[in-house]
């Protein structure tokens, strides 16, 4: 029992996207680019909606946070990311790539649970206008954000605690950008079906959850629309979740197919291409979906660039 117990693997060796020295040169300013659009991008949105009080409502202070989490785990991601491309030796230390796992489960987790509340949002604005101010009180938005967050946190320890308690004494290298569950479990010398069982039903629980509460939230929020007799109202409607639809389609069609499933499925060259658009390009979309789909956004930025350019003139 005590040789189980005992980890002789005390760094991994991340290989990154390819060992051709020519594509990873060619690799390293494009990661460089989209991760500081991320940073731009979500960086702007979360002044903009602080900035501009007419964005301080419910929809706009869940936006905020979920530019934070694109921030927060393509952050994790993105630098270890390109000193892989660069440095001459790519290892990562256990605790490091414990603590890098950590933190991308928490904000991704999270991420499901604020794309679910946010679509709560909407149904409450469009099926509820005359509750909608009771119902999505400042107490209760953050509430649910903290629940969110408190999820996130749940499924991280869990997921983190029962991995990287496992006992690796094959090879160290990660066939893969970053600390992720399937290529982690490959290296282990336990046996992991259990741990894949867990890992699979914790994935596939947070991922139904929020997924049925945003399909659950449009079928109502769409037979309302039908309902409405304008067709300017009818279109107000939907322009107000089209941004959400949009970024939750591209946020749960790749996250579902990457995560919800047995390593039984796993593919680790299909895997590398859907985890870069999964953990670098959708950071970088979402601020633009949600501003370039957004007449607010768009008016909230005229008015706070108007201002600053008003007051250089001054």
């Amino acid at each position: 029992m005590a040789e189980r117990n005992v980890t002789i693997i005390t760094e991994f060796i991340l290989l990154g996207f390819t060992d051709n020295p020519r594509l990873q040169l060619v690799l390293f300013p494009g990661v460089l680019t989209i991760y500081l659009l991320i940073l731009i991008g979500n960086i702007g949105m979360v002044m903009l909606i602080w900035t501009d009080s007419q964005l301080h409502t419910p929809m706009y202070y869940f936006l905020s946070n979920l530019s934070l989490l694109d921030i927060g785990y393509s952050s994790v991601i993105a630098p270890r990311t390109l000193v892989t491309f660069v440095a001459e030796t790519k290892t990562i230390s256990y605790t490091g790539c414990a603590l890098q796992f950590f933190f991308f489960c928490i904000a991704v987790s999270c991420e499901c649970c604020l794309l679910g509340v946010m679509a709560y949002d909407r149904f409450t604005a469009i099926c509820n206008p005359l509750l909608y101010t009771t119902i999505m009180s400042k107490p209760f938005c953050k509430l649910l954000v903290a629940a969110s967050y408190l999820t996130g946190c749940v499924n991280a320890i869990v997921q983190t605690s029962i991995i990287f308690n496992l006992s690796f004494c094959r090879s160290n290298i990660i066939n893969h950008f970053f600390c992720d569950v399937p290529p982690i479990l490959k290296l282990s010398c336990s046996d992991t079906r259990v741990i894949d069982v867990i890992h699979f039903t914790f994935a596939t629980a947070i991922v139904v959850v929020t997924l049925l509460t945003i399909l659950i939230s449009y079928t109502y929020i769409l037979a309302a629309i039908l309902r409405l007799n304008s067709a300017e109202g009818r279109h107000k409607a939907f322009s107000t979740c089209a941004s959400h639809l949009t970024a939750v389609t591209v946020f749960y069609g790749t996250g579902a197919f990457m995560y919800v499933r047995t390593s039984s499925k796993y593919s680790i060259e299909q895997d590398k291409i859907i985890a870069v658009f999964y953990t670098l390009v959708i950071p970088m979309l979402n601020p633009f979906i949600y501003s370039l789909r957004n007449k607010e956004v768009k008016e909230a930025f005229k008015r706070v660039y108007g201002r600053k350019v008003v007051s250089q003139r001054q």
